[in-house]
């Protein structure tokens, strides 16, 4: 934990940028983005005082506002790819799920994406990645934005809660309790600013009813449910570019009967409502979260469905007007599988798993880490190891539970560490942004989508040296006419 005060915070930003009650007004912007956002992001996510915490979001909030890098919806974009306004085969969009060294990550994606013109770029936390990672939305959104800034980004930033997923056993147990937990992340995840939402009620698909649209029945229900929350939450000056789901991500290939029934039945239960839906839905293709494991922790080929992924998404825009199908649990597959997506009209793939494998297995992290965090799933993920399974699968599938235990270590690594596993993950989102096509794709992002203008009143919960320095610079915005 750091041991700064909102004071220290206040003093910091002299000469750098000007606290008013709900903006930023930047002075310097290289040394805000070169100097000042890299204590922020520590102090936003390691405070240990929640306060503290608090004006560093803020502080990095109304600075990614104030430097046009803010928080945004896809949806726009979407829409338009579902109006047939560009190619469907043209690009698609990567949605990164960050498990580990999130700032540093992150840093790496942005880069990669400059060098290439690209905006069309996702970054995305699942429900379950917020537990065993440890970061909930705020510090997500936070981490995010300042690594946009720290990069130099200049456009819109894509925030998106991945798999806001129902769990089938809890369900069954009590459906009340287990759709009042997805509307309180829900509500979570909108104020932290995440813009895109996935809502994945499939796991509740009942394969054992008559017909497809009551298989798909509850499924639709939920998803429509959610979006009515989401639609409430949102901000007046945005559109949350909201995601369903027909397929579980491991299970049997999704069908175009699924997807009509789905979206009939979804789109039946909104009309007449005035809100707007969906923009994508997410199928299953032959995929699997992760991958499938082989006793030497290797990872199975995978074939792909890509037919299905064409015809299914070739449906959701020309009948539907959506931006078309999601692909689920890619980041593990071979190199000469991700030109496919586009040519087959993939609207969004989303990547996860192989990030964390570079951070593990690619060289850079100190082995006295490793071994420790190898220690600790065996330690603390003993209850998870099935029968027959070997040390290599059993680790291979409890690491990421390890990322959260350990989350200060890996963000304070050697420098040397850090500049190896940045240059491993820098390397392969540029593979992958050139194999999905996003190089260029700025421009698209630019005439579609919109940052949404958003400023936050500073947090209640500061301390009374920020509040005397907010009286103090809100009266000298009057004086001096600077508005922003």
């Amino acid at each position: 934990m750091t041991d700064a005060t909102s004071q220290s915070l206040i003093d910091a930003c002299a000469g750098i940028a000007q606290i008013g009650e709900d903006r930023l007004r930047i002075l310097d912007e290289q040394r805000f983005r070169s100097e000042l956002v890299d204590r922020l992001v520590i102090e936003a996510v390691f405070n240990s005082d929640a306060g503290v915490r608090d004006a560093a979001r803020w502080l990095i909030w109304s600075g990614s506002q104030t430097l046009g890098c803010g928080s945004s919806s896809i949806h726009d974009l979407y829409l338009a790819r579902g109006r047939g306004e560009f190619p469907s085969t043209a690009f698609t969009v990567p949605a990164i799920n960050v498990r580990a060294a999130t700032y540093l990550t992150a840093r790496q994606a942005f880069a990669a994406a400059l060098e290439r013109d690209a905006g069309a770029v996702i970054f995305e936390i699942a429900k379950s990645e917020m537990s065993y990672t440890d970061q909930r939305p705020a510090e997500y959104t936070a981490v995010i934005l300042a690594a946009a800034l720290r990069s130099g980004w200049v456009g819109p930033v894509f925030l998106q809660g991945d798999h806001f997923q129902f769990n089938a056993t809890r369900w069954a147990a009590d459906p009340g309790a287990e759709l009042g937990g997805l509307k309180e992340l829900t509500t979570e995840a909108v104020a932290a600013g995440f813009f895109n939402i996935d809502i994945d009620s499939s796991t509740l698909v009942d394969l054992s009813r008559p017909t497809v649209a009551e298989q798909q029945r509850v499924n639709t229900i939920n998803t429509a449910e959610l979006t009515g929350l989401i639609r409430s939450l949102e901000p007046d000056v945005v559109t949350i570019s909201i995601g369903g789901e027909i397929g579980e991500v491991g299970k049997v290939n999704s069908t175009e009967g699924e997807l009509r029934a789905y979206l009939d039945g979804y789109f039946g239960i909104l009309h007449g409502s005035g809100l707007a839906g969906v923009s994508k839905v997410s199928i299953q293709t032959g995929t699997s979260h992760g991958g499938v494991v082989l006793p030497d922790g290797s990872i199975a080929s995978v074939k792909i469905d890509f037919d299905t992924m064409r015809r299914l998404s070739t449906v959701a825009r020309d009948e539907y007007g959506l931006a078309g199908c999601v692909q689920h649990g890619a980041s593990t597959l071979p190199e000469e599988a991700f030109h496919h997506f586009p040519a087959n009209a993939a609207a969004e793939i989303h990547l996860a798993t192989g990030f964390q494998n570079i951070l593990f297995d690619e060289g850079g992290l100190p082995e006295a880490l490793r071994s420790e965090m190898v220690a600790w799933c065996f330690a603390n993920c003993a209850d998870e190891r099935k029968p027959g399974e070997t040390d290599e699968q059993f680790i291979y599938k409890t690491r990421k539970k390890a990322i959260g235990p350990f989350k200060r270590a890996l963000w304070t690594l050697p420098e040397e560490a850090e500049a190896q596993i940045g240059h491993n993950v820098r390397s392969r989102f540029g593979h992958l942004f050139d194999k999905l096509q996003i190089s260029g794709t700025r421009a698209l992002i630019d005439r579609h989508v919109a940052i949404p203008d958003l400023p936050r009143p500073l947090p209640l919960a500061l301390g009374g040296g920020v509040q005397r320095a907010v009286v103090a610079r809100a009266s000298a915005f009057e004086d001096d006419g600077s508005g922003e």
